[in-house]
Order: structure tokens, then sequence, then C-alpha cells
């Protein structure tokens, strides 16, 4: 699992529990997540608590405890897309992905994520694939647009 990588971080860390999220972004640059067992290995040589650990990991939005899809799928549920049918192309692409919010495709192309605004509000309902804005949904719209990707 990138063990090098691993005693890397811990080399450059070790000892500085004040480094921890530091550290924590080191190795998701490196998985593209953070493994379970590489934040015991950070915990046990930082010094710190594995609870303060995912205390950290979970708090900021930025940190993933599971691997991503090659394809992040973002639907937006703020106010303006909800009045035009974002809830109605959430539960489309939900169902077509057969997974929640957070959780990836067992083929690992797609994950689905919502949120509460991505701020294009004049386009929507809206859609993020990878960084790429779609505005103008309604749910077939939003399920063609996976054949795309």
């Amino acid at each position: 699992m990138g063990e090098a990588i691993l005693e890397e971080v811990v080399r450059s860390y070790r000892g500085r529990p004040e480094k921890l999220i530091a550290a924590l972004l080191a190795l998701q640059r490196h998985y593209g997540y953070l493994p379970e067992p590489a934040l015991r290995t950070l915990a046990q040589e930082l010094g710190v608590p594995l609870s303060k650990v995912y205390g950290v990991a979970t708090f900021y939005a930025q940190f993933r405890l599971k691997p991503r899809g090659r394809h992040t799928v973002c639907v937006c549920l703020g106010t303006a897309c909800h009045v035009r049918g974002s809830e109605q192309i959430f539960h489309a692409l939900k169902r077509e992905l057969g997974v929640e919010p957070g959780d990836t495709t067992a083929d690992g192309r797609f994950t689905l994520e919502v949120v509460s605004c991505v701020g294009a509000c004049s386009m929507a309902p809206v859609v993020v694939v990878d960084e790429e804005t779609h505005g103008r949904l309604d749910p077939e719209k939003a399920l063609a647009l996976l054949k795309k990707y």
C-alpha cells in the first residue's frame, strides 16, 4: 500500500503532533484518500491518539476516508437548484449509479456527492462532473451526461 510514502511521511513528522494536518494532506496526496492502516501508523508515530487523527480527518471536508471514483458527480441541492428540480436529478443519479452520497460505484468509475451550492444558480439545476459544470438539467439529461464519462 505504498509503504515507502508512509515511511517518508512518518519520518518527516515523527513526534510532531502539531503537524497532523500536514501529514494527513501528504498521505492523501499519495493515496487519494486516507487508508485506515496509514492513519494507525501516523497516530502512533506522531504520538497522537487515533481518535484525534480520525477527529481531524472527519472534521475537514477535504479529507476522504474512502477511495474516490475516476469521476466525481456532484449534485447541487441549494435553494435555486432545489426549486428547479435538483432533488429529482439526485434520485435519478443515485438509482442509476446504485450508491449513496459519498460512496463510489463498485467498478470504481463514479463517486456521488451532494453539496449545498456550487455558485452557479443562474444555470440551476446544476451537476458538476469532475470540474465541469453542467446546468439547466433534468433527470434524463443528467443520466445522459453520465454516458459521456
